[in-house]
Order: structure tokens, then C-alpha cells, then sequence
């Protein structure tokens, strides 16, 4: 362990260097599983992190389990099974397999995906012993039920506690208004898991986490050849659960009119959403809309809505809006806390000051100003092998071109006006969009 932690102050150096960098290469290959693997080689860190990601997310759980693929990535550090000689492994013996060898392993599970990260230093015995324990744990989740007993209680006292939260109600409500029986609206509840067992567990992992779909991402300091061992090691540890066509997800439906929530809470401040369906991640708008919502509310200080519904009239803190794309159309959202008493007030705000952008888009000036804080910004995206990897995770998972991080600032810089509200135009129907207030008074 000695050894492991002088390393690990060595790379913690090595990566204040590398953030320094411009973005690397990635090379792109397939698997003979169908699977594709992907490699940013960066061999001035003697580390490497790893993302396997595969079609298993909430968005394929069953109406009555919501919850399902987060509490089965949750198990998967529980324990492994007995296997080709070697013991079962419960919680607490497999925790310290992983810091007996200075690496982590980990797994969860968005709307869209479910996976697996590991990270480990790359001399040559820690990396093939990290390697081999990731796998295994791929290959043999124990999912013990005793455990799961209590994985579950605890859930359920944080759903109780989120009760009391004017916040977790908006954005219950929110979600179904805008989601309108899509999976992406689904919401865990006490209900949903108490229906969920250690056998459904067992049953979606097999069900759903294949080699043939996934996506492998790697940073670090290895080789094609040596990218090429790890993915034949993890991939075959999930080969044994087949290969099958998912039945497709349906799209998000647009919506047809405003619908409007209001719901009583007693709380010392009212939470306040605005927003519709916006796009998917492989939309061809995504940077322009990226860069106009940046001037919109996602730029701090700097934004609209922070100018016009804080500074201006003092009705929030902080008000914000943002896309959260996924594989299907995710949510456009303004957020922002008020006294109950200006809850309305700072809505009806909020909604004219993004008709309005929609409406005119930005002054030549916000939208300079917009792209010179993104693209000095841009260099705080890759600061860190792990930040590197969610960069070429998403690139992967999304299909989109390999030179995407190269491109990325010309792309943005490259952005106009007339892009911004056209885009906006395109995407966003203020008319049409949901409002709720939790804990809000009226006027």
C-alpha cells in the first residue's frame, strides 16, 4: 500500500500538468462482441480509467419498478459469487480486495445507461489485478438479499425525508407534466421498491447488461494493444448474458397546450419549474443551443434571467435554466426558489423573459460574451483523466464524430445570432410550456 500511495501523489501532480493539454487523439475500433472500444492514449499519467456502458438504465424499467436499474447498479458492490475456484467475496471482504490493490470500481445507472467505472494505476501487476476484479464482479454480482433488506430500508427513509422537501414534489410534478407517461418521467416511490426483489435485480442485469451494445471508454497510459486485453476481459465477463434486440423506447411527445400546477406546501420558500421537452443529445442544434442558453441562464451573473428575476427585482437568489439531452428528447427547465408571496410573480417573469429570447435571440455583444467564457472554459472540461473520460464516454455513447472535442471550440465560435434563434425558435414553445409552483401563494 506504500507503493500505491507514493504513485497516486505522483499522478496527482502529473494531472494538474495535463489540464494544460489540448485534447488527444481517440482512436475507435469494434469489438468481435459488437461492441465498440474507444481509447484516448495519454502516457504521461501513469494511470487509467475505464467506462463500460451498456443500454440499461431507468428508462428500461418496468412501470410498476421504477428504480429497478439504479438499485441493481447500486448491489453490484454487495458481493460476488463463488467462481472457477475462487470464494464468494460478501461487501465487506470485496471493499478491501479494491484498496488492497489502490484501484476503484463502481456502477450506476442514468435514464439512458448503466455503467461501470473503473480506475486504476497502470504498473503492470496493479493494472492486471484491477482488471480481473473488475471482471469478476461484472460476471458475478452476488446480489444477497439480506443486504439488499437493508439497501432498501434506507432508501425508503431517504424517500420519507424527501417528503419534506417542496422540491422533491415539484419535480414529481414536473416530471409527469412533462413527460406525459414517457419512461424518463418515471419516479421511484415506497411502492416501486417494495416491488423490487434481488431476483428482478438478477433478472434485468442479464436481461439487459450485453457485450453486443456496449460502449467502452478508456484514458491513460496504455497502448491499442494493451486497450484491446482489458476490453476482451470485461467484455467476455458479460458475454455469458447474450446477446438480444431491446424493444425500442418510445420518443418523448411534444405538447400540445400549457398545463399548469400549483400545489400547497408549507415551506419558508416556494420552488418554481418552467420548461417542455427539449432535445436529444445527438440534435444537430446542441452546441448553438448550448452557447444561447448560456446568455439564457445557464452563465451565472451574467445571464438573462439572473439580470432581469434577481438583479433587477430582487425575486430569487438564483435562477437558472438548462437542456439535459438524452437518447431521447430530454427536459428544457427553469429553476429557481422564492418567497411563497412572489412565487407567481417571478414565474410570469421568468416566462417573459424566455419569450422574449426565443422570440429576438441575443445582442451581438451577450453572444461574445457567451463564447469567450465558454472557450476559456473549455480547458476545464479535460483537467483530469476522469473529466477526459466522461468527454469520450459521451462521445461513445452518443454516437457523435471523433474529432467532437477537437472541433468543439471553432464549432462554438462559429455559432451566429440568427443560429441561436432559429434554434430556439425551432425547439422551444413558451406558450406551450408547464409551470409549477410547490409551497407558492397567490398574489
Amino acid at each position: 500500500m506504500k507503493q500505491v500511495t507514493q504513485m497516486l501523489g505522483a499522478v496527482a501532480l502529473a494531472l494538474a500538468a495535463h489540464g494544460a493539454q489540448a485534447a488527444l487523439p481517440i482512436a475507435q475500433w469494434n469489438h468481435s462482441s459488437g461492441a465498440r472500444v474507444y481509447l484516448v492514449s495519454s502516457p504521461a499519467i501513469p494511470m487509467l480509467d475505464v467506462s463500460v456502458d451498456v443500454d440499461a438504465g431507468s428508462r428500461r424499467d418496468p412501470a410498476t419498478q421504477a428504480g429497478l436499474a439504479r438499485a441493481t447498479a447500486s448491489m453490484l458492490d454487495k458481493g460476488v459469487q463463488a467462481a472457477a475456484g475462487q470464494p464468494a467475496l460478501d461487501e465487506n471482504a470485496l471493499a478491501e480486495a479494491w484498496l488492497d490493490i489502490g484501484a476503484q470500481f463502481g456502477a450506476n445507472a442514468s435514464s439512458d445507461r448503466m455503467s461501470f467505472s473503473l480506475r486504476t494505476l497502470t504498473d503492470p501487476a496493479l493494472l492486471e489485478r484491477a482488471v480481473a476484479l473488475a471482471a469478476r464482479q461484472m460476471a458475478q454480482p452476488a446480489f444477497p438479499a439480506e443486504v439488499w433488506a437493508r439497501e432498501r430500508e434506507r432508501s425508503l427513509a431517504a424517500l420519507r425525508e424527501a417528503e419534506t422537501r417542496p422540491g422533491t414534489h415539484a419535480g414529481r410534478a414536473y416530471a409527469a407534466a412533462v413527460y406525459q407517461g414517457h419512461p424518463y418521467g418515471a419516479q421511484t416511490t415506497a411502492q416501486t421498491l417494495q416491488a423490487i426483489g434481488v431476483n428482478d435485480m438478477a433478472g434485468f442485469y442479464r436481461q439487459h447488461v450485453m457485450a453486443c451494445g456496449a460502449r467502452i471508454s478508456m484514458v491513460g497510459a496504455i497502448d491499442r494493444a494493451t486497450a484491446d486485453r482489458i476490453a476482451d476481459r470485461l467484455l467476455a465477463a458479460i458475454a455469458p448474458n447474450g446477446c438480444r434486440s431491446l424493444a425500442p423506447v418510445p420518443e418523448v411527445a411534444p405538447l400540445a397546450a400549457a398545463k399548469d400546477e400549483r400545489i400547497p406546501f408549507a415551506a419558508a420558500q416556494a420552488q418554481v419549474l418552467l420548461g417542455q421537452p427539449g432535445v436529444k443529445r445527438d440534435d444537430p442544434d446542441f452546441l448553438t443551443l448550448l452557447v444561447g442558453n448560456h446568455i439564457l441562464g445557464a452563465g451565472g451573473f451574467t445571464s438573462r434571467l439572473m439580470d432581469e428575476v434577481r438583479e433587477k427585482r430582487g425575486l430569487t437568489y438564483g435562477v437558472y435554466s438548462s437542456f439535459s439531452p438524452g437518447r431521447h428528447a430530454g427536459p428544457f427547465t427553469v429553476s429557481l426558489t422564492t418567497r411563497p408571496d412572489q412565487a407567481e410573480a417571478a414565474l410570469a417573469l421568468s416566462r417573459e423573459v424566455v419569450t422574449r429570447f426565443v422570440a429576438e435571440g441575443p445582442t451581438e455583444a451577450e453572444l461574445q460574451a457567451a463564447k469567450d467564457a465558454l472557450i476559456k472554459g473549455f480547458a476545464l472540461r479535460l483537467d483530469s483523466n476522469r473529466k477526459l473520460l466522461d468527454n469520450v464516454a459521451n462521445i461513445a455513447w452518443n454516437d457523435l464524430p471523433q474529432d467532437y472535442l477537437d472541433t468543439w471550440t471553432t464549432k462554438v465560435a462559429a455559432v451566429s445570432v440568427d443560429d441561436i434563434r432559429r434554434a430556439f425558435q425551432r425547439v422551444l414553445a413558451p406558450q406551450r410550456m408547464v409551470s409549477v409552483i410547490v409551497g407558492g401563494k397567490a398574489p
